[in-house]
């Protein structure tokens, strides 16, 4: 019964998703225009976060039950990548943003894929 269960819900899944659906990976022109000035909402490492993209290069996230940070970003257009660093780190450490469907992902050689969505503007503080 359960197999069963399991077996129609990959059916329906792979209904929904015709065949042609495919991941996208996102060019650093396409991830700044998805990024700037708005929010980036998910779950990291289990916690959930909020990130705001400012313009001038500066984020803010907001975590449960965390103090709220400030780091930089940029896009590194060569690399194709989002990059981030913390205050007062000297490397920037890189993702590549996929989209498959509604969803983004975070994507990076030390981290599995990590699903995100994007809500316009400033949203630090949930609604």
């Amino acid at each position: 019964m359960i197999l069963r269960r399991l077996f129609l819900g990959l059916f329906a899944l792979l209904i929904a998703f015709p065949a042609s659906a495919q991941a996208v990976k996102l060019t650093g022109e396409e991830i700044r225009a998805l990024l700037t000035g708005n929010t980036a909402v998910g779950r990291w490492e289990g916690a959930s976060y909020r990130r705001y993209f400012g313009s001038d290069g500066v984020t803010i996230s907001a975590a449960d039950d965390a103090q709220t940070t400030q780091s930089e970003w940029r896009v590194d257009d060569e690399l194709q990548e989002y990059q981030s660093r913390g205050s007062g780190e000297a490397e920037w450490e890189g993702w590549f943003v996929m989209e498959f469907g509604d969803t983004y992902y975070w994507v990076s050689r030390a981290t599995p894929p990590t699903p995100f969505q994007v809500l316009e503007g400033d949203q630090l503080v949930a609604e």
